[in-house]
């Protein structure tokens, strides 16, 4: 983020002596726009802005002359005025950047084009490879071979099970089936409405060697054979390896220093779901069921079916992964509920309290993959149950309280339903998306999610909804919403930043993150998506934040929501997995817009 304090310095004009930056300052989708949507930059500052600025190419020449429109909400942050300035006119491909005519600030570089979302699916792929277990391509290493020793399972406490693979959770190496089954499911689901979005450049272990299946099977395999370990009988399903024990410093994977009882560096607890309250020390979750852990698992293994046997023509792994599809529904139904994730020494847990819109997901998928009518049937009564049980129309909300954060269990279901039963669909989900549009209409920014912790996974699975709510009912009259929402996620926000690592290269993104890959190695892992930004009393109130570094944001901070690109602050700036992979339909849907 050094580019930024330096641009700031080279112009001069913005820091004054009391350290108030005055601006104008100009805030765009640094990764790019699309040749016929709506491009809109945002500009901001302290005093009024009387000039016009200037859309200038890489030739250096003045394309377009653009007027700020004032804007009539406030920004919430810390500066009077807010201006937006709208190039949808420009078609022309190339590559720009915006510079105020008498000011000189000027905005980051920017393309415009309709190849500007190409291959960037397969970029968050990257990502997701880094976060593998077992074994990491990335770091050409092998990792806790040894997950793990059982908790709360059939058989005696510390008796090993096979449970080694799948992912790391974000910068520490917990590995959750709450967020992996998610990751793999929507994986998959990408892959089935944009499969022309993802090419295939690595095999099956990641590793840069073609094997003539997509990349993004690749890695929603890896998720599927760990699921499959965690189901090793019809009533036991694995939920959780690892805990808060982890959390003792940087470390890199094989050589874990935490110790669960077994020496460091050794076995691992693996906590078995049981539907009651767990939690081996002072903080215990309030579960009461494992349908949404089961319900989710199914569907993705019941996506995975179809694709195996379709495309992949592995007839053998298809029949295997619907076999387990059918027995973990039958599992989350006689075990309705939730399961959480489990803390050992600290408050923080995945909270989730929702399922049925994972038992409508799981039911939906299996219905599609064996046309039994007791799967339809089951999926239209929780998709009543679900409805639009959901995070969007709340200011705030618990830790992973309304986990997934889209139900994608209502596309699933929708064309196998009649007309009547898709009306309903449909409007739970254009009730989200009336929620966040109302709340947004009262900034500049037009964003209305709330900024509890991973804010970017609300924003960009409200994307995900809206995008598939146009493909549902052909009703595009959140298109321009939508954009400006992904538009935040690059640039377009009051830190001037990419929230995704490395997206674009060339501009301003995410580095000092909260992993240990760039704690002990200073590598770079480009396509994760960070936690995002929080509301300041959130920040405040959290355990163990500290800032390494001076706020290269301080003068874009305010009282009301804080972004921190800095090591120390895991609330804002940790990549998760979950969140990269829930960020992949929504990206493989602009690349889908290519022309060429």
């Amino acid at each position: 983020m050094k580019r930024l304090i330096l641009l700031f310095l080279s112009l001069g004009q913005f820091l004054m002596a009391n350290e108030t930056p005055q601006g104008p300052f100009i805030r765009i989708n640094q990764l790019g726009y699309l040749l016929d949507e709506h491009k809109k930059a945002i500009v901001f500052s302290q005093d009024r802005v009387n000039e016009t600025f200037m859309l200038i190419d890489d030739k250096n020449e003045v394309v377009a002359t653009l007027r700020p429109i004032k804007s009539k909400q406030e920004g919430w942050g810390t500066f009077k005025n807010y201006y937006e300035l709208n190039f949808s006119h420009i078609n022309i491909k190339g590559t720009y950047f915006i510079q105020g005519k008498k000011s000189k600030s000027r905005s980051e570089i920017f393309r415009i084009g309709d190849d500007v979302y190409k291959q960037k699916p397969d970029i968050l792929l990257g990502f997701m490879r880094q976060q593998r277990c077992g074994y990491n391509p990335f770091f050409d290493m092998v990792c806790h071979q040894r997950d793990g020793r059982s908790a709360y399972g059939p058989m005696p406490d510390g008796t090993f099970v096979e449970a080694s693979g799948g992912w790391h959770d974000a910068g520490d190496q917990l590995k959750y089936l709450i967020t992996g089954s998610y990751a793999t499911a929507h994986m998959l689901m990408a892959y089935e409405l944009y499969p022309a979005a993802f090419g295939d450049q690595v095999n099956a272990l990641g590793q840069p060697q073609t094997n003539g299946i997509p990349d993004i099977l690749d890695e929603a395999k890896w998720g599927l054979d760990w699921i499959l370990k965690l189901h090793p009988d019809t009533d036991q399903l694995i939920h959780q390896i690892a805990d808060d024990r982890d959390h003792i410093g940087w470390k890199m994977p094989d050589e874990d220093s935490s110790d669960y009882g077994w020496g460091k560096n050794n076995y691992r607890v693996a906590y078995f779901a049981t539907g009651e309250p767990q939690g081996l020390n002072k903080y215990k979750s309030e579960a009461n069921g494992v349908a949404n852990l089961a319900g989710r698992s199914a569907a993705a293994l019941a996506l995975a079916s179809r694709i195996w046997l379709r495309d992949v023509r592995d007839t053998a792994f298809a029949q295997n992964c619907l076999a387990a599809a059918r027995s973990l529904y039958n599992l989350g139904k006689e075990k309705e509920g939730f399961q959480q994730g489990n803390s050992y020494g600290a408050p923080y847990r995945y909270s989730e309290k929702t399922w049925a819109d994972d038992m409508e997901w799981g039911a939906a998928e299996l219905y599609k993959s064996t046309g039994n009518s007791r799967y339809l049937r089951e999926a239209k009564e929780y998709a009543l149950k679900a409805n639009t049980v959901t995070w969007m129309p709340m200011d705030s909300v618990g830790h992973y309280e309304y986990y997934p954060f889209v139900n994608l269990g209502h596309f699933a279901l929708y064309d196998q339903v009649d007309g009547d039963f898709q009306d309903k669909l449909a409007a739970y989900y254009k009730s989200g998306l009336e929620d966040n549009l109302k709340r947004a209409s009262k900034n500049a920014y037009n964003i209305g999610v709330p900024f509890i912790w991973c804010s970017n996974n609300l924003l960009t699975s409200l994307i995900t909804q809206g995008i598939l709510y146009e493909k549902m009912t052909g009703d595009k009259s959140y298109h321009q919403f939508l954009v400006e929402q992904r538009d935040w996620l690059f640039g377009r926000n009051p830190w001037g930043t990419s929230m995704f690592t490395k997206l674009p290269e060339t501009g301003e993104y995410p580095t000092d993150v909260h992993t240990s890959t760039w704690a002990l190695t200073k590598k770079e892992v480009p396509g994760g998506l960070v936690d995002g930004p929080v509301y300041a009393s959130i920040f405040n109130s959290l355990k163990g934040l500290r800032m390494d570094n001076p706020d290269e944001f301080k003068a874009f901070q305010n009282k009301f929501v804080v972004y921190h690109d800095d090591i120390g602050d895991y609330s804002t700036n940790e990549p998760t997995m979950d969140g990269t992979a829930g960020s992949i339909i929504m990206m493989a849907h602009w690349a889908d817009q290519n022309k060429n």
